[in-house]
């Protein structure tokens, strides 16, 4: 399932996700080396087109990773201090590359980017946001494709 799949399930969450992406500039992502250990980096998101896109520079590690093993966590930036408005939210999924045509295309026309770039489009396996409710609860919201939102909440 891509964003606009996830969108079109749950449009409030989705907003939610987008906005606290929007927040801030750069996040991070998470791809997994060769001997299977995480690694975190650095990274712009875009949605756009119903897609969420993953730019990054040619034969960086991270690009190298996802060609080698397309499954990723992205982590939106918590910004300054503890606060975290809007919550703590992140998507795992799969990540693969999109090649020159009409995608790659209509995100240069729109975006801008430094050429050369790796383009790579999502496929989402889970989206969960964290955050604090009436100053009481800390609420879990976790969505996987094909099932409904689960809502955890603790006191």
């Amino acid at each position: 399932m891509n964003w606009a799949d996830f969108t079109a399930a749950e449009p409030d969450f989705a907003a939610a996700v987008e906005r606290r992406f929007g927040a801030f500039r750069h996040h991070v992502l998470v791809t997994l080396r060769r001997d299977g250990s995480p690694r975190p980096s650095g990274l712009e998101v875009r949605f756009l087109g119903g897609e969420l896109w993953l730019g990054m520079m040619p034969g960086s590690l991270k690009a190298r990773d996802l060609l080698r093993d397309p499954r990723f966590a992205l982590q939106a930036n918590p910004g300054a201090g503890t606060a975290m408005a809007g919550g703590d939210v992140r998507i795992g999924g799969r990540a693969y590359e999109v090649g020159a045509g009409a995608a790659k295309a209509g995100y240069v026309k729109e975006v801008e980017p430094p050429e050369p770039f790796h383009l790579f489009r999502t496929e989402l396996t889970e989206v969960v946001r964290t955050c604090v409710e009436d100053d009481r609860y800390l609420v879990v919201r976790v969505w996987k494709p094909g099932e409904p939102v689960r809502t955890l909440r603790r006191t």
